[in-house]
């Protein structure tokens, strides 16, 4: 039996991917990021439901993540949009797989290869991360022109700023400086079938971003970008509900009364402040229960909140359970999710600890079980 577990709701998922495939049109391509463990949801979990139930694409990060969803016998393209390291370059054809490029010394080890091989170009066009500078499209285009392997599949860029932004200067900025780089590329021959620039807040927020082909990220999962692009989708007048797809669940592991005074944890950070009764849950920061929330947090327990108290440790922390008195051993305990009446979102513990909800998702443990709910 698992101490900890992950509950990722089918229909939830499958909700959320209807929801932006009416957003977008039947004749855009939907592709689903599920890099990074599918945002913490399970990469073979969630992969598998989306390629099953209207996902053209996956996006990946990683070669070893692409080579998972083959060897679970997923069979719809797959676009690798993180850096595949020089020497792995031979194992694309082999697993079928399209990759953005932004290296030149990528493109001719690709070219040399001499299977065919689609690339999508990433451009660069001011967030400054992957992607070909202006001045150097020219010279790019040309070294993929040498290799008659490589069709330029598609052209991309991802936007800065658009989830921290009610105002979208930067972003047509960018969108503006695209479009320049596809005017070069067509002068010089190249013609990409597929444009994408769209994320989760640019598909809502940017719908003239959509052109042919967006990469749906966070939202497919049920949770928001920014509270800036709800108000965005507000604003435009979108009907949209997003169903949180993931459940984080624990159980209790001991029940113990404790004195008024007593200091509970590492470092004495917390004091009775009554006497009461503690719970130990049997998960900590190894697991992604991020130390921060310490003193902060809260699980539910029969659906009540229980404060957490002291510091989080390795493998376990504690819950005030004074207020629920028919608590037990092995009790269901939720981390994130609802319980009851109750809810704990990742937003919320985003806020407690000081990060984003990409963050407090993708944070729990790989190891730890997703467990497929109809």
């Amino acid at each position: 039996m698992n101490l900890t577990w992950v509950e990722i709701s089918k229909s939830a998922l499958i909700h959320n991917l209807q929801m932006f495939r009416k957003q977008i049109g039947p004749h855009v391509v939907l592709a689903p990021a599920v890099k990074a463990n599918a945002y913490g949801h399970g990469l073979i979990e969630c992969g598998t439901i989306m390629s099953e139930h209207g996902a053209d694409y996956l996006c990946v990060n990683a070669l070893y993540e692409a080579e998972a969803l083959r060897k679970a016998g997923i069979k719809i393209p797959i676009l690798l949009i993180g850096h595949t390291p020089l020497s792995d370059l031979a194992e694309l054809p082999k697993l079928h797989l399209e990759t953005i490029v932004y290296n030149p010394e990528t493109i001719e080890i690709l070219g040399k290869l001499g299977h065919p091989i689609n690339i999508h170009l990433k451009i660069e066009t001011g967030n400054h991360r992957q992607g070909i500078r202006p001045e150097d499209l020219e010279a790019s285009a040309e070294l993929v022109k040498r290799f008659s392997n490589l069709t330029v599949k598609g052209m991309s860029t991802h936007f800065a700023n658009l989830e921290d932004r009610l105002n979208q200067h930067y972003a047509h900025h960018q969108l503006r400086e695209f479009k320049k780089a596809e005017v070069i590329l067509d002068q010089l021959g190249i013609k990409p079938h597929y444009r994408h620039c769209a994320a989760t807040a640019g598909i809502i927020a940017l719908p003239e971003a959509h052109f042919n082909f967006v990469r749906l990220g966070i939202g497919a999962y049920g949770l928001w970008p920014s509270t800036k692009t709800q108000v965005a989708a507000e604003r435009l007048g979108l009907k949209m509900e997003l169903k949180p797809v993931l459940t984080w669940k624990t159980m209790v592991a001991q029940v113990k009364e404790v004195k008024m005074g007593s200091l509970v944890g590492y470092g004495g950070t917390y004091g009775m402040p009554r006497d009461g009764k503690i719970a130990v849950l049997p998960i900590g920061y190894y697991d992604g229960f991020v130390r921060a929330l310490g003193n902060k947090g809260a699980v539910l327990i029969r659906g009540q909140r229980a404060p957490v108290i002291g510091r989080i440790c390795m493998n376990m922390f504690m819950a005030d359970i004074s207020d629920i008195p028919n608590a037990r051993l092995e009790d269901e305990a939720v981390l994130i999710g609802a319980q009851g009446q109750e809810r704990i979102s990742a937003e919320e513990m985003a806020e407690l600890s000081g990060t984003i909800n990409y963050e407090v998702t993708t944070r729990i443990g790989e190891r730890i079980a997703r467990i497929i709910k109809e």
